[in-house]
């Protein structure tokens, strides 16, 4: 039962957590809307019916039913079209939906608000205002890694051994147990402990776990001196380090994988010894390099995700595993919150670290998904300011007449099959997150 409500809380945790992303993010737009005198007529977290809202002066605030997003609503959002109006019902659906979007967007402007139209703006105030949202976000997400590197910090391996195995295997072997006849490790042969704290290897000081491993994979079928520090005390052992098949592994310590993502294998010395792990906070300098790496990889799951999903639906209707490092939906990020929350394994600042760095990656994501250039998204709206300033900026460098605002709603098409889009991806996901869930422990 303590597992159940402690799983409960974990999701509730993350839901709260996600409202409030959701919230400060489109206060990143509502802010500077209103500092640059735009009219905006509500601040809604969700879609679908409202659950429950307040007036305040023009703006309406409230939530509503369906916890997938946010919106503020901003007069005059497209400009009138150039030329006769077209009316809907006589140009076919596409056309009809783009004079719908122009129709809304006039009708949204009361009489003496027409200078508080979000498309009179100078392209860099627009900027400024679709920017603010995702870039709340992208400052959550900052300030979240700041209180788990600086404040919880990472858990890395240390120079101390925390596991000596009795035999030694090829990274490759489809058994990691060890069984009668298998040849003995050479670690547990020279008498290295779990506790020992390697400060030597080779003659070489040790500060890194991976120094003591780059040193031992460099010397296979050599005598290496290797001193460590047992109950206090100096202890010289001498260990020869076997030619085994190993992953290889880069500067970073990460294994290396070929262009098809299968790990790389190398020959190298091996003795069968494993780091223990400490907890160790990080700089201040380390924060930006962490969110930049999570965009990053956030990026790259992106860029590539029509194949991820199809991996994620023949996992969902398949026999296949679901890729733990592959997108998932609310749903997903729920199940995992409460996984991390329920764990009996690990400590109260363990999981505490869990949820805070879930949020944090939340955020990442919210803000590179809301960069994607295509409307609805805000970086569908950057992309037409951007692309409206280079027009204007080359029509004033051969003096050519100002060709005015940039029409978005002619995109109305493309933005209707955006939202069909992503709304059958999230379907897939949460259908996936349900039949199929990605579990990380």
């Amino acid at each position: 039962m303590e597992s159940v409500l402690l799983f409960i809380g974990g999701v509730v945790i993350v839901v709260i957590g996600l409202a409030l992303s959701i919230g400060l993010h489109e206060i990143g737009h509502l802010l500077p809307a209103k500092l640059f005198g735009v009219k905006v007529t509500q601040y809604m977290i969700g879609f679908g019916p409202t659950i429950w809202s307040k007036r305040k002066g023009e703006t309406e605030y409230g939530v509503k039913a369906i916890p997938l997003g946010g919106y503020i609503s901003m007069i005059g959002m497209f400009p009138p079209a150039k030329g006769a109006k077209v009316h809907a019902d006589s140009t076919g659906f596409l056309r009809g939906l783009v004079q719908d979007a122009r129709d809304s967007s006039m009708e949204s402007i009361t009489p003496g608000d027409e200078s508080r139209a979000f498309y009179t703006l100078p392209v860099w105030k627009r900027l400024i205002i679709m920017f603010g949202g995702p870039f709340m976000n992208l400052l959550l997400a900052v300030v979240l890694f700041a209180v788990l590197l600086m404040g919880f910090g990472v858990t890395q391996a240390s120079t101390t051994v925390g596991t000596v195995s009795a035999c030694a295997l090829p990274a490759t072997s489809e058994r990691q147990t060890c069984e009668p006849g298998d040849p003995a490790a050479p670690g547990a042969a020279a008498g290295i402990e779990p506790g020992d704290r390697i400060v030597s290897v080779a003659g070489e000081p040790i500060a890194t776990w991976g120094e003591s491993t780059a040193i031992i994979r460099d010397h296979p079928d050599e005598a290496v001196e290797l001193v460590v520090v047992r109950d206090g005390d100096e202890v010289a052992l001498t260990v020869t380090p076997m030619l085994s098949e190993r992953y290889a592994i880069d500067a970073n310590g990460q294994v290396v994988t070929d262009a098809s993502g299968e790990p790389v294998v190398v020959q190298a010395g091996f003795i069968g010894v494993g780091a223990a792990t400490e907890t160790v906070q990080q700089p201040a300098t380390a924060v930006l390099p962490a969110v930049g790496d999570n965009v990053a990889r956030v990026a790259g799951i992106i860029v590539n995700l029509p194949q991820r999903l199809v991996d994620v639906a023949n996992a969902a209707f398949g026999p296949g595993e679901r890729d733990p490092n592959g997108p998932i939906s609310v749903v997903g990020v729920g199940r995992v919150a409460g996984e991390i929350a329920s764990l009996d394994e690990i400590p109260i600042a363990s999981k505490a670290a869990g949820l805070i760095g879930l949020l944090a990656s939340l955020n990442i994501a919210l803000f590179v998904f809301n960069m994607i250039p295509l409307l609805p998204l805000d970086g569908g709206h950057i992309a037409g300011a951007l692309w409206e300033a280079i027009r204007r900026g080359f029509a004033k460098l051969f003096k050519r007449p100002d060709p005015g605002p940039v029409d978005l709603a002619k995109l109305m098409p493309v933005t209707l099959a955006v939202v069909v889009v992503f709304g059958a991806m999230s379907a897939l996901l949460i259908y996936a997150d349900i039949v199929k869930p990605v579990s990380l422990f």
